[in-house]
């Protein structure tokens, strides 16, 4: 499960607001905004997460979970391939 922090931290690596983020996921921007408030009884909130980990993993974000395989150990967010300015698309 995708964390509110993981969420931010991966829209701010790729310099999107949430609205940006909720389109590819196709999800409201008011989902996002609960989502990010660390809001966890959505309805639908797996198909929500699952759509949102889809549009970041799509953009580029690498998503480390807990036990996961990564430099520092725990949660986080990294970009599974470096992206110079003019390789953005905001």
């Amino acid at each position: 499960m995708i964390s509110a922090s993981q969420i931010r931290a991966a829209r701010a690596l790729l310099g999107i607001d949430q609205k940006s983020l909720a389109e590819p996921a196709g999800i409201s921007l008011s989902a996002i905004q609960r989502m990010e408030a660390g809001e966890s009884d959505l309805p639908g909130a797996f198909d929500m997460q699952k759509n949102v980990v889809i549009a970041l993993r799509a953009a580029g974000i690498e998503l480390i979970g807990d036990h996961e395989r990564s430099g520092g150990g725990g949660r986080g967010v990294r970009l599974a391939h470096p992206v110079g300015l003019a390789g953005r698309t905001h």
